[in-house]
Formats: structure tokens, C-alpha cells, sequence
């Protein structure tokens, strides 16, 4: 089954579990209005159910080859990604003065699922690129922007990202890539760099490659990283495309999964150093990099997003279609669809609210970073970005998370034709299982959420949040709404133990850094069952409000699907953070001298 971008949906999330509509009504989005919404996301599905979805099978079998230095893309997705771009996608939410559209970035969010969800090789190389236009436009000098940020934003030339090196994965402090400066002002650079997603294609005819690497006289670790745009392609006087950088392929990884996404090794210098820029100032690096990075995080946790919103769909279909056994009280000997069957449908619910769930978050993370750049008052902004730092890594690890478990599932629901290569299942668990890995492990994620996140703006940040979703609790319990069954008590413990979970790690975590550490990745999951849980209540009650009977009850049967069966696990989250520490951290592992 190919996938078909659910629009309604999406609007329906945008607009009212991640605030949008308070947004648009407040001005923040200028004359923008939501029938302005509406028309983009329903071009957006209309392309990548019509343009990109049925690329997605093509795509992983045919893979990236590599020949004689080159890349060769799968059938079609050259004239696919020309239209994409000749569309205006790729500039969707980019700055005007660049030639993009500037609209915002939560409509750009949810067009980015949607290009993922079709096929995730398609959507993730234009994900880094637009990236890097946020980094460039930020650090570069006008020189740069001028040269460079018409071309990235008209998707006629593609980004790069380049952190990684076989010695240097997460602790990019540890990097050796060098850089030399030239009597002109620029550099030249030496050095490898591996796991480069799109490092060479043949979709554009330049590729604009940002890479991170070290001066003669930088410090030791992070403090000594500057960054730097290396196009594939040096250019002419008028701009074109000229003489070939020194900057190559050398080889491509054959991997589990996103086979159609070229992931590369990189060499820098093999014939006297590739020229390069610096962006920003030197040995400041990282903080233009973060500017990348950041962007890509909530990117990545769409694409879990996207993964779980194909699976259930594909799943689902299969359910209706698939008959075997008899359902409960069936009469006769005749096989029901096993939808029928209780067990199938406890999956199929936990595969719609964790996606629906984890789709809110990432939304809500998307118009926090709007506001945060949009607001007209000071103190809204300071608080807009404050709460888009929280969110970041719950929207990036949960929703990855999620995705590989949605996917998972929906191989279960498939039985033993998940379990083979024709039906597709096992292709979305394949693409899903890298994204809890790159940008970031989720462990890392969860570590930034505790060490770095609970801490904003002296622990207000989190505290204000929290008194949101018990706002939400108190909501639900005040519609006395027979539907929401025990919804409303559920969040409310599920609230309670994110409460007491985070007033324990901030108390732990000067002093027992360890301790609290061994908790973060539980303690993440336990805030993002509470916020997501919330969310989707917050949505059920839009959809009341709205009149919408069809609406509102799909909405709230979600919503107590998740409170009743997911948000109630927080309880048990809440005992590992602060009582499991020990067990982490003092038990001996296999071969261990004790």
C-alpha cells in the first residue's frame, strides 16, 4: 500500500494541539490566515501522495550506487526532486530576501513529514539543506549569503552537514579535520569525514557541503572548532558551477535502511586542500553548527513522525483486508478481518495515539521556535525559546522512538508478511531504526533534557509547562464528558510523576550526577507521555468546542486511548528515575572485574 498524506489530520494537529490558531489570531503570522494554511498542506499531500510516495519502493531497492565517483540517484527521482524544488518547496519557510516564501516554520514542519512519510531517502536531503540556509543566513558574512543562499533556497544546489569522522562520532571535540588559511582569505581543508547523508548525488549540479574543522592555532575540544562551506564546485565569475573542488566520495555505506539516501565517506585535500569559507568567526564553530543542528533535530522527529503515520496507515489497510479466525460471539465458520480481533486493535490504537501524540509535540516545538523569532514582545520571545529548547529533544527522541516501536508493530499486525520484503513493512522499521541515531543519539537527547533543559531560566521553564498540562487535566475533567472515561484522572498522575521525577533529578543533579544521569532516558519518555497525552486531550476539547461530533469523538477516543493506556505508565517511569539508580550504576555487566 503507498501512502496518502493525511491533510485533514495535520491541519487539525497544527492548528489546535500545537497552537496555531492562537498564533494566527494573535498576528503573529502577519495576514496569514488558516484557509492559507489549509491550500499549502493540501498541495503539499496532493505531491508527495501523487509525486514522491511512489518512489518510495524504488527507491530502497535500487540504492545509490557508486561508479567511478559518481552517484547515481533511482529512476525518477531526479525529475521528481527538479519539480519539488521548481514548486518552491525547498524555500518554504526561508527568508524572502533570499527568495524564499517566509512562511512558518510549523506549516514547513508538517509539509516535512509529509515529504518524509512519502519516502524518508527523498525527505531527508533537503531537510540538512534547509538547515544550512538557517546557519548561513545567521553567521555568514553578506559576501557568502549573496553567493550561496539564492541557489540553497531554490533547492537548485543541496547542503550538506559534515561533523563525523571515524574517531569523532559524538564527541565532535574530538575531530582532526584541518584547515589552513590562504594569502586570500580563504582556506583549505585536509582531512575525512564519514556517514555524510547526501554527500554526493546527482539531483543538482553543485552540492554545498558545511563542515566542521580545526585552525593551526585552535584549542583543544569543542572551544577549537570552526566552520566552513566547501562547495563541490568552485565557481565562476558569474556565479556558475566551475572548477572541481578538491573535495570527493571515496566510498558509500550499504546500510540497513534509507537506501536510497547516499550516506558517504568524504575526503578533503587528496590534490592540495579543498577551498573552503569560514562561516562565522573562528574557533566558534559549534555555535553556527548548533544553528544546523537544532533545525535538524525537530526535523529528524518528524520523520519518526512520518515513518509511524505510514505504518499505520499500512497496517490498518491490511487489518480491514486480512481475514483469519473468528471474532468473539461470531457465529458460523467464516474468517473475520482481523480488525476484529481485540489484541489487533490494542495495536493499531497504540500505533494512531503514539503518533498522533508524538505529531503534537513536534508541532508545538515548531511554533514555539516561530513565536520565538516572530513575537513582537521581548519577554514572549525569551519564553518562546526557552520553551523550544525543552521541547527539542522530547520532539527528536520521543518521536523516534515511536516510530521504530510503531513500525515494529506494524510487522506484528502483518504477521508473518510483515516479515517479508513484498508487503513494505519491513522497509519503514528498516528507515526508522537510523533515526534515533543520528543528530544526536536519543541518549544524548535525553541527557540534554536533564542536564541542560530543566535548568533554563532557573528551573521556571519547565515548572510553567507542567502547570499547562495540568491546566489541560483540569479541562478535560471540567467538560464532564462521559466519553473521556478516565482521562482526565490519568493525566493528572501522569503529571504528578513527571513532577516528582523532575523536582528528584534537580535536586540529584549537581550531587549525583550519576545517579541522575541513569535516569534521563526513562525520565524523557515519562515527560513526552505526559505532554503528548495532553496534547491530544487539548485537541478532543478543540474539536468539542468546534461542534464537530465525527471529530470530537475520533479526537477523544484518542485521547483516553492514550491517557488509559499510555500516559499511565508514567508511574512506572517515575520509580526507575528516582529509585532505579543504583541499579544502573553499581551492577556488574558481563565480564566485569567485580
Amino acid at each position: 500500500m503507498s501512502y496518502r498524506a493525511p491533510v485533514a489530520d495535520i491541519a487539525f494537529a497544527l492548528k489546535y494541539g500545537a497552537g496555531m490558531n492562537e498564533a494566527l489570531s494573535q498576528g503573529l503570522y502577519g495576514d496569514l490566515g488558516p484557509g492559507d494554511l489549509d491550500a499549502v498542506l493540501g498541495e503539499a499531500g496532493r505531491f508527495a501522495t501523487d509525486v514522491i510516495a511512489p518512489l518510495n519502493v524504488v527507491g530502497d531497492r535500487h540504492g545509490t550506487p557508486l561508479k567511478d565517483g559518481h552517484i547515481v540517484m533511482p529512476p525518477g527521482w531526479k525529475e521528481a526532486y527538479t519539480a519539488w524544488a521548481a514548486a518552491g518547496w525547498n524555500g518554504l519557510a526561508s527568508p524572502t530576501a533570499w527568495g524564499g516564501q517566509g512562511l512558518p516554520r510549523a506549516l514547513n514542519a508538517a509539509c516535512v513529514e509529509m515529504w518524509n512519510a512519502a519516502a524518508m531517502s527523498f525527505g531527508l536531503g533537503p531537510v540538512l539543506t534547509m538547515a544550512g540556509i538557517d546557519a548561513l543566513a545567521l553567521h555568514g558574512n553578506d559576501d557568502l549569503k549573496k553567493t550561496y543562499l539564492p541557489k540553497l533556497v531554490s533547492g537548485e544546489w543541496m547542503g550538506t552537514m559534515q561533523l563525523t569522522e571515524p574517531q569523532a562520532g559524538s564527541d565532535v571535540g574530538a575531530l582532526r579535520t584541518r584547515a589552513e588559511r590562504n594569502a586570500d582569505g580563504t582556506y583549505r581543508l585536509f582531512g575525512q569525514k564519514i556517514f555524510i547523508t547526501y554527500g554526493e548525488h546527482d539531483l543538482t549540479d553543485n552540492i554545498i557541503h558545511f563542515v566542521l574543522a580545526r585552525l593551526p592555532d585552535a584549542p583543544p575540544g569543542t572551544k577549537g572548532i570552526s566552520l566552513f562551506l566547501v562547495p563541490k564546485f568552485l565557481l565562476n565569475a558569474d556565479g556558475t558551477p566551475g572548477q572541481r573542488n578538491d573535495v570527493h566520495v571515496h566510498s558509500i555505506e550499504h546500510k540497513m535502511g534509507i537506501h536510497a539516501s547516499p550516506t558517504c565517506t568524504m575526503v578533503y585535500g587528496d590534490k592540495g586542500g579543498a577551498v573552503g569559507y569560514l562561516i562565522g568567526k573562528k574557533h566558534a564553530g559549534m555555535a553556527c553548527m548548533f544553528t544546523m543542528m537544532n533545525e535538524a533535530r525537530l526535523m529528524v522527529g518528524l520523520q519518526g513522525v512520518a515513518i509511524a503515520e505510514r505504518a499505520t496507515q499500512q497496517a490498518l489497510q491490511y487489518a480491514r483486508d486480512r481475514k483469519q479466525g473468528r471474532g468473539s460471539g461470531a457465529s458460523g465458520t467464516a474468517s473475520v478481518a482481523i480488525i476484529e480481533h481485540p489484541d489487533v486493535r490494542r495495536m493499531l490504537l497504540t500505533m494512531r495515539a503514539l503518533t498522533q501524540g508524538a505529531r503534537a509535540i513536534c508541532y508545538a516545538t515548531a511554533v514555539a521556535l516561530d513565536r520565538s523569532h516572530l513575537s513582537k514582545d521581548a519577554d514572549d520571545r525569551k519564553a518562546a525559546t526557552d520553551r523550544a529548547a525543552l521541547l527539542t529533544p522530547i520532539a527528536k527522541a520521543f518521536s523516534t522512538d515511536i516510530g521504530i516501536d510503531v513500525a515494529s508493530l506494524g510487522i506484528q499486525v502483518h504477521g508473518g508478511m510483515g516479515f517479508i520484503e513484498e508487503t513494505g513493512a519491513a522497509q519503514h522499521y528498516r528507515d526508522a531504526r537510523i533515526a534515533a541515531i543520528y543528530e544526536g543519539t536519543n541518549g544524548i537527547q535525553a541527557i540534554d533534557l536533564v542536564t541542560r533543559k530543566l535548568p533554563l531560566n532557573g528551573g521556571e521553564t519547565v515548572k510553567t509547562f507542567i502547570a499547562e498540562l495540568r491546566e489541560i487535566a483540569h479541562n478535560v475533567r471540567g467538560a464532564n464528558n462521559p466519553a473521556f472515561g478516565a482521562t482526565a484522572s490519568c493525566l493528572g498522575d501522569a503529571i504528578d510523576s513527571l513532577e516528582n521525577a523532575t523536582a528528584w533529578l534537580t535536586a540529584h543533579l549537581n550531587n549525583e550526577t550519576t545517579s541522575a544521569l541513569a535516569g534521563a532516558t526513562p525520565y524523557l519518555r515519562l515527560f513526552a507521555n505526559a505532554a503528548g497525552g495532553c496534547m491530544l486531550a487539548n485537541e478532543a476539547l478543540a474539536a468539542i468546542k468546534l461542534g464537530d461530533d465525527a471529530a470530537s469523538t475520533d479526537h477523544i477516543a484518542t485521547a483516553r486511548f492514550f491517557a488509559e493506556n499510555i500516559a499511565v505508565q508514567n508511574r512506572g517511569l517515575e520509580a526507575i528515575v528516582v529509585e532505579a539508580a543504583d541499579s544502573v550504576t553499581t551492577a556488574p555487566l558481563p565480564g566485569d572485574v567485580v
